[in-house]
């Protein structure tokens, strides 16, 4: 792909002094890219080979606050460091910042040099390495959903959250003409990611006022996530240099639908589709019924993963495209998996219980980790459903809350045995805290209706 680079060619380019500057970035536990700003000549005569970050980095909130009750670091052990340690797989242009590269770090124990195991990256190359030992190769695909609006991130904040107004007027479903209206921040975006060696496929409305949708296409997993970091990095960066700010927050607005994030996922060997089998009448072969039935099984143990947080709970709604019922259908939106392309070699499994929020590396490692135990147990796959899944009395629910994700994935035996306890404790603590966080607040909701008649 255009706009990845190989070290030597990162020398070349700092050399003639097309770049100057290297971000040097990890993924912490919200899916954020974290790191440093390097004086290219510095990172390519001795930074390459690693740096230091302090290790509240992976246990912190979206605040950056550092909550207690975590194993890995604390106060108490006096927040030491980690080593990032650069993939010069992932260097890349970044186009849209001036003479800027950009590297992903693996995070590495400063202590036992191994990966320290609740890093994102590191929780998703675990799951990918156990596929790989069982002669699988995962492609995956994820969708961007996110709202532009009218006002920058700090007119929005100033203003305090209030009165927020999205970048068009009407739902722009596939809309033509009001997009043409938002492409001096949609064509850079696309362009722009692009020649930072994403390969990217379109762009679209979705089906709210100023949203809109990305499209990458699928590649091996850890690319997928990498990509789909870097461009909701990219999205908010892009948005900002045009006077717009972008959010990723699933549900902003009570009367808006939510933003979600699906994930296409499918194995494959040698390049060729496990998942398909021309005698199957949809194209399915046993392989992948055994794969989604895991999927579906262990649904709730990882729905946490999939909605980290209290809001993202807000998008499960009856007719708002949000699952609210963990069965699969073919072509049907209104289920949780989604069959899509059946018949053909490009028949694969849709999960639509992502919210935009999710950080990617731990929702496609939670869910590759539910497929791999439906092969290795030979999981029957149920039935698909059929028509309005939202009325389906007889399919277990979704977890509607943070409270509800958090207690399957604490007491989920099947993630612990994936992950490993200390990934699962890191987590659930991460969901404590979230959920702590919000049950002191005080909301404009309690206080507007029950100010006076309380």
């Amino acid at each position: 792909m255009p706009g990845t680079l190989s070290f030597d060619d990162l020398k070349s380019r700092v050399t003639d002094g097309t770049i100057d500057t290297v971000l040097v970035c990890l993924i912490d536990m919200q899916g954020r890219l974290m790191g440093k700003r390097f004086h290219a000549v510095n990172f390519v005569e001795s930074s390459y080979k690693e740096t230091h970050c302090c290790n509240y980095l992976l246990a912190t909130d979206l605040e950056m606050a550092t909550p207690d009750g975590y194993a890995s670091t604390s106060w108490q052990a006096g927040y030491g460091d980690y080593v990032m340690k650069p993939d010069l797989g992932t260097i890349r242009l970044i186009p849209w910042l001036e003479g800027t590269a950009m590297v992903l770090c693996d995070v590495i124990d400063h202590h036992t040099h191994e990966p320290v195991p609740h890093s994102p990256r590191a929780v998703l190359k675990k799951q990918i390495a156990r596929a790989e030992a069982m002669g699988l190769d995962v492609m995956m695909a994820t969708e961007l959903e996110f709202f532009l609006f009218e006002k920058s991130f700090d007119q929005i904040r100033k203003e305090g959250f209030r009165d927020l107004e999205p970048i068009s007027g009407y739902n722009e479903d596939y809309h033509i003409l009001q997009t043409t209206k938002e492409e001096n921040v949609m064509r850079p975006i696309r362009n722009h990611l692009f020649a930072a060696g994403l390969p990217i496929e379109n762009s679209k409305g979705e089906a709210e006022a100023g949203q809109e949708e990305l499209n990458i296409r699928y590649d091996k997993a850890l690319n997928c996530a990498d990509h789909h970091t870097i461009a909701k990095h990219a999205i908010k960066e892009i948005a900002w240099q045009n006077g717009h700010a972008a959010t990723f927050l699933p549900k902003w607005h009570q009367d808006r639908v939510g933003s979600s994030s699906h994930v296409h996922q499918s194995v494959w060997k040698d390049g060729e589709p496990l998942f398909y089998d021309k005698s199957d009448k949809l194209g399915m072969s046993e392989l992948m019924k055994n794969y989604m039935a895991g999927l579906i099984a262990y649904s709730s143990d990882y729905t946490y993963f999939l909605a980290p947080y209290v809001n993202s709970y807000k998008r499960f709604a009856k007719g708002s495209f949000a699952p609210t019922k963990a069965v699969w259908s073919v072509d049907n939106r209104t289920a949780s998996f989604r069959l899509c392309g059946d018949g053909t070699k490009s028949v694969r499994v849709e999960c639509r219980i992502g919210g935009a929020d999710m950080n990617p590396y731990l929702a496609q490692a939670a869910m590759l980790a539910a497929g791999l135990k439906g092969i290795e147990d030979k999981m029957e796959l149920a039935p698909a459903a059929a028509g309005d899944a939202y009325v389906n009395e007889i399919a277990k629910d979704v977890p509607r809350t943070l409270n509800a994700a958090m207690d399957t994935l604490k007491n989920s035996a099947f993630l612990r045995e994936a992950f490993g306890d200390d990934v699962v404790d890191h987590y659930t603590r991460a969901a404590e805290w979230e959920q702590e966080e919000f049950d002191r607040a005080v909301t404009d909701w309690e206080v507007a209706r029950g100010f006076e008649r309380a």
